[in-house]
């Protein structure tokens, strides 16, 4: 069974997607490790009702972004981390994790990558007037939201309504996240 460890900043609803998608026997696999950056996050209360170990920190408790990746890379060997998937983690990776991780790190993000890359993609777009929304998996490297493209949704929206497309969307990442973590590992 394949070990998967899930970064997350917000609520959580990717990482309960996959938790209950491993849980069903859908993917050959185990969540052993939620990281977030926020120790607030419903993402956390998540993982200590699924019973999955979290570590949950502050970046500014740490002299730098080295420091807390060294800390995470550590949790991650010690797991047997085979697959990160980021899930809503509001963070840059740094080079401690790519050099430890590197290949084996994907990331969800609600736009038709290389469109509106970066923080408050559906809002942009919807600023923009876009009528093709989507989300893209993609593996992650040194440049943001910039690695080579795995798989992509697309759905259509005409109105001007951010939170409409969040809500489609999500419905989306849920399924089409679970699809390529069951690919990447088959």
């Amino acid at each position: 069974m394949h070990k998967i460890a899930v970064f997350a900043s917000g609520t959580g609803t990717n990482f309960e997607a996959i938790v209950e998608a491993c849980n069903r026997g859908e993917l050959d696999a185990e969540v052993v490790l939620l990281v977030c950056d926020k120790p607030q996050a419903a993402a956390v209360e998540k993982a200590h009702r699924f019973g999955i170990e979290c570590f949950a920190f502050n970046p500014k408790d740490y002299a730098s972004k080295e420091e807390f990746e060294s800390q995470i890379v550590e949790l991650l060997d010690r797991a047997g981390v085979e697959l990160v998937c980021l899930a809503g983690y509001m963070r840059i990776v740094g080079s401690v994790l790519l050099g430890a991780y590197g290949g084996r790190i994907i990331n969800i993000h609600p736009s038709l990558l290389p469109a509106f890359m970066g923080a408050r993609a559906v809002e942009r777009a919807v600023e923009y007037g876009v009528k093709v929304y989507g989300i893209t998996i993609h593996w992650v490297d040194q440049t943001l939201d910039g690695g080579k493209i795995i798989a992509q949704r697309a759905f259509e929206y005409d109105g001007n309504d951010p939170e409409q497309v969040h809500r489609i969307g999500q419905q989306i990442e849920h399924k089409l996240y679970v699809e390529t973590i069951k690919k990447i590992l088959e």
